[in-house]
């Protein structure tokens, strides 16, 4: 199963708006709780009161004091409304909108006690890139863009009007206009970086959100098909003594009616399809049962067959091989999910790209198991590889899929044409034709990557061979994952004197 599938059975939306929406996902436009904004705003008018009582009465500066406690209290105010509105609606969501004004009125809160103290002149000035750098990180793109051109307006303002920078008495400090075009730049630079880097880290942290969900969607799809297997066993258990009933009354039926009668041709009739149905309850109490130890472990040259099946057929060639020491045998390993899932995308995306080879190959040694995927195509990039396993980062458009659909599109436009003008059917191939993936997005990689690593395995990348750098040498890739043994093999089967569960016996017996 793809990733795509996958992705498109776990979410409701299909999944090109999923993915094209990504950036006006509703954390994006959550903004921040009023409670945390609160918070925030007392603070800083804690600060600011601190500030403005200190300079007067400590240091003596003649600030205009009932001004900037005027400008205090109105900030103070609004944060009591908030603060009654909280407790009136018990509003604790975020709303992106409500976090946009208390933000923008802080901006206008903040220019205001600076142009009354010396505008740029002022080094507090610098405190303008707080809002701005939290409305780049918490709302979406439009809103803060908005927030930072009020405060280029600010900074504008405030460089043509403000009122003198208080300075010890009797002493004046006179600042050229250049150092107040300096403040200026420096502040509308750090407005422009600072927000900057918030927004792309707040937009690497949400796809990387967006991944894990995804990823997690895959992962309890994959469990909750296994537990099918269980469920259709356990059913398979309960249905049986109702069927043992019915063959029982129909075979006393068949005994004790004429023959040739119509009473004797429904009972055979009944025990026909009852015995029938015992076959179709046998086989399903053969599927895979949570818990049961026949079916917790596998092969590992099973496990790898099981995980390439899907992807036979095309015009590639798969090869399976187990390396084990001397005289030893292949172990059985833990049949879990996340590796059937996590390497058979591996796989998938080697097949993507392979020019006619793909081998998968299992190594065991006495403390590890190592699991390659190993194809004959170009290789990794060399921009791809330093950010492989992140989301998001692919060149599965340029790879053997995207070719093998642009060959069929354009054999299906070279056919010849009939008399009544319509196109000639395609010849019939001796193979399957090539059936492309739908990927291109990038998240596959880092879905395999997350799931085998949750399994305890580590992952490497690299060149099919050591000479793959070489001039004329053959480049390919190989994708490779290593578990300790003790994590991927299977625990030993109990002694031969151990008793068997009941329903294992029963397993057995057919029952």
């Amino acid at each position: 199963m793809s990733f795509e599938e996958a992705l498109s059975s776990s979410q409701p939306e299909p999944q090109p708006a999923v993915l094209a929406g990504w950036r006006e996902t509703p954390r994006r436009g959550r903004g921040l709780s009023l409670r945390t904004l609160i918070i925030l705003r007392w603070l800083a008018l804690a600060g600011q009161t601190a500030t403005v009582l200190t300079a007067y009465f400590a240091l003596h500066f003649p600030l205009p004091l009932w001004q900037c406690l005027a400008v205090i209290a109105l900030s103070a105010g609004v944060n009591l409304a908030a603060t009654s509105h909280l407790k009136r609606t018990d509003n604790r969501l975020p709303d992106g909108r409500q976090t946009a004004f208390h933000l923008g009125f802080d901006i206008l809160q903040l220019a205001t006690m600076l142009a009354l103290t010396g505008g740029l002149e002022n080094p507090f000035c610098l405190l303008l890139v707080a809002p701005v750098t939290i409305a780049a990180a918490a709302l979406p793109s439009r809103q803060a863009m908005l927030l930072g051109l009020m405060v280029l307006i600010a900074t504008g303002v405030m460089f043509y009007w403000s009122l003198p920078l208080p300075w010890r008495m009797g002493e004046h400090l006179d600042l050229p206009p250049l150092y107040r075009f300096g403040m200026g730049l420096a502040l509308v630079t750090g407005v422009v970086f600072t927000a900057a880097y918030a927004w792309r880290v707040a937009t690497d942290a949400e796809k990387l959100e967006l991944a894990l969900a995804t990823t997690q969607d895959v992962l309890q799809r994959e469990q909750r098909l296994a537990a099918l297997g269980g469920l259709a066993a356990a059913a398979a258990h309960e249905l049986g003594t109702p069927l043992a009933t019915i063959q029982v009354v129909a075979k006393e039926l068949l005994r004790a009616s004429p023959p040739d009668s119509p009473a004797a041709e429904d009972a055979a009739l009944i025990l026909q399809q009852s015995e029938r149905c015992r076959g179709i309850l046998q086989r399903l109490s053969q599927r895979p049962e949570q818990g049961d130890k026949l079916y917790a472990d596998v092969g590992l040259k099973a496990l790898l067959e099981e995980v390439i099946e899907p992807h036979r057929g095309f015009d590639l060639e798969f090869e399976v091989a187990v390396l084990t020491p001397p005289g030893r045998t292949a172990p059985r390993v833990k049949r879990l999910p996340e590796i059937i899932h996590g390497l058979s995308t591996l796989v998938e995306n080697a097949a993507d790209f392979a020019r006619s080879r793909v081998v998968v190959q299992a190594t065991v040694d006495a403390g590890w198991i190592e699991i390659a995927v190993i194809d004959d195509g170009p290789g990794f990039a060399s921009e791809i590889l330093p950010r492989l396993g992140e989301p998001y980062v692919t060149s599965r458009p340029h790879g053997k899929a995207r070719q093998a659909l642009a060959a069929q599109i354009a054999a299906a436009a070279a056919r010849p044409v009939t008399r009544r003008g319509r196109k000639a059917p395609p010849p019939t191939p001796d193979a399957e034709p090539i059936a492309p993936s739908q990927g291109g997005m990038g998240l596959g990689f880092f879905i395999a990557r997350t799931l085998l690593e949750r399994t305890g395995g580590v992952l490497s990348v690299g060149p099919a061979s050591p000479e793959a750098g070489r001039r004329g040498a053959a480049r390919g890739a190989r994708v490779a994952v290593r578990w300790s043994r003790q994590t991927l093999e299977a625990p030993p089967d109990p002694p031969s004197g151990t008793a068997v569960p009941p329903s294992a016996q029963m397993s057995q017996d057919g029952g």
